[in-house]
C-alpha cells in the first residue's frame, strides 16, 4: 500500500494520481495531513473512525489508522455508513481521494445497500464515480430498494453520469424493486430531461420484442 504521505504529496503537486488535488482550496487540511503523526489517544472504537471523518477530525481519524490499521477504512457506523460513502455524499475532494488510497472498498455498501458509486449517482460526483469505476466499482450493484448507480443518476437528472455508466455496460432495462421500473422507464416518464433518454437510446436501444411463436396451422 502506498504512503499516505507520499500519496498527498503527490497529488498537492499535480503528478498523477486518484485525484488532482494540486487544484484544491484546502491548504488546512494538506498541511494536517503533511503534518507529523499525534499523539496516540486510547479508547476508540472502528465506528468512530467514520465519525471522524463525517467531523472532519483528522486527528483522530489517523490516530485511528495507526492504532487499528487499515482495515478500519472498511467499517460502517451506527448508521450504517462507512466512511468513504460520508466523503462521497457531501462531494469532498480531499477526503475521498485519501479514503480510496489508503484501500477504501469501492463496493462496499451502507446498510441500506447504497454503494460509493450510488452515493456519487445521488450527488452527481463525476470525479468520484470516475475513480470508483477506475477502481473496479460494479455499475449495476443494487441498494436494498433494487436501485442501481443509472437508475439513482436518471433520477437525479444527471446526464454525465448517465452517460458514463452506460459506456461502461450499466443495464438501462434492470428494474428496481421499488416501483418495478428500469433507468429506461424513470427516463421516459421524466418530461423535463428528455436528454437524459436520448443517451440511453443511443447507447442501448431498446430490445425489440421477441417475434410472437407462429400461429398454428387450421385443421378441419
Amino acid at each position: 500500500m502506498v504512503c499516505y504521505r507520499a500519496a498527498i504529496k503527490r497529488r498537492l503537486f499535480g503528478d498523477q494520481g486518484i485525484m488532482n488535488w494540486a487544484k484544491l482550496a484546502v491548504p488546512a487540511l494538506a498541511a494536517w495531513l503533511l503534518a507529523a503523526p499525534a499523539a496516540a489517544q486510547t479508547g476508540l472504537s472502528s465506528g468512530d473512525f467514520v465519525g471522524a471523518v463525517r467531523a472532519r477530525d483528522g486527528d483522530k481519524a489517523m490516530e485511528l489508522l495507526r492504532s487499528r490499521g487499515s482495515r478500519i477504512i472498511n467499517t460502517r457506523d451506527d448508521k450504517g455508513d462507512t466512511a468513504l460513502i460520508v466523503a462521497i455524499s457531501r462531494r469532498d475532494d480531499v477526503w475521498t481521494g485519501f479514503l480510496l488510497n489508503q484501500g477504501a472498498d469501492p463496493n462496499l455498501a451502507a446498510r441500506n445497500g447504497d454503494t460509493p458509486l450510488i452515493a456519487a449517482a445521488r450527488v452527481g460526483y463525476i470525479g468520484a464515480a470516475g475513480d470508483l469505476i477506475r477502481l473496479k466499482a460494479k455499475p449495476d450493484a443494487a441498494n436494498r430498494m433494487g436501485e442501481t448507480p443509472l437508475i439513482v443518476a436518471v433520477q437525479a437528472r444527471q446526464p454525465t453520469l448517465v452517460k458514463l455508466l452506460l459506456s461502461l455496460g450499466a443495464d438501462p432495462d434492470k428494474a428496481d424493486s421499488a416501483a418495478g421500473y428500469s433507468a429506461r422507464d424513470y427516463a421516459t416518464r421524466d418530461t423535463r430531461s428528455r436528454e437524459i433518454l436520448r443517451l440511453i437510446e443511443v447507447a442501448k436501444p431498446k430490445p425489440k420484442p421477441k417475434p410472437a411463436a407462429a400461429e398454428a396451422t387450421k385443421t378441419n
